[in-house]
């Protein structure tokens, strides 16, 4: 898959260097990985929320940090739509942010 942008992931961590390894393996995960649905992505991070709009929910570092991301599946490429604290993540609306 095609991540794009590793740019917010890195923005993220400089910000929360505690989230760095974690960022860092789901991104080399997300790479390497070829998801053609959510049963694809369920296997592999069994706490994966699915929302409207082929959009994503990971918990990072043990649920201390959120990521959200959209997928296009036929298309291989995951767009990152927010990485934030939990406590930002409750703050913003995962469907449209």
């Amino acid at each position: 898959m095609r991540v794009i942008a590793k740019r917010t992931l890195r923005e993220f961590w400089e910000r929360h260097a505690d989230a760095k390894g974690a960022l860092e393996a789901w991104h080399r995960e997300a790479k390497a990985a070829i998801w053609t649905g959510p049963a694809d992505i369920k296997k592999a991070y069994r706490s994966a929320d699915f929302i409207p709009g082929d959009r994503v929910v990971f918990n990072v570092k043990g649920n201390r940090y959120r990521l959200i991301v959209a997928i296009r599946y036929d298309l291989e490429i995951i767009f990152i739509r927010f990485v934030g604290t939990h406590a930002e993540y409750d703050k913003v609306d995962a469907e449209t942010v």
